[in-house]
């Protein structure tokens, strides 16, 4: 099975876990999916993730889901650009997500971060996803 965009998979997978109520959900490992959990994780949103070896060159992670009295922290969870349509903003127009309550994640040239510390840093970039 071949897919065509694994940030959309890591999203839905977290999505799903969460509506099922599970304690963490795993997925095959990449960079920029930890880079994407590492953002997650320093905003609050899960408790936290770990990269685990199966087999030689094949590792899978496993992402801690993060739950306030019952309920899964992460609202909404949207991918913003993808492989057939990719959204690019300057600093200047980095989205504000849920009145500067949610985060919007963003590729810059400096890796990924929160929009937040994007346009403290004048960067844009590429905008992977918006959380709430």
């Amino acid at each position: 099975m071949s897919m065509t965009d694994p940030i959309a998979d890591l999203l839905t997978r977290i999505r799903n876990g969460q509506k099922a109520g599970k304690a963490q959900v795993r997925m095959p490992s990449s960079s920029i999916k930890q880079a994407i959990l590492k953002v997650l994780q320093d905003e609050g949103y899960i408790d936290g993730f770990s990269v685990e070896d199966l087999a030689p060159g094949k590792q899978e992670l496993v992402v801690v889901l993060r739950y306030h009295d019952g309920r899964p922290v992460i609202d909404d969870l949207k991918r913003v650009s993808r492989p057939g349509r990719r959204v690019y903003r300057g600093k200047d127009d980095l989205p504000t997500v849920f009145g500067g309550l949610g985060v919007a994640i963003v590729s810059t040239s400096d890796g990924l971060m929160s929009d937040r510390q994007a346009r403290a840093q004048g960067r844009g970039g590429e905008i992977i996803c918006v959380v709430s």
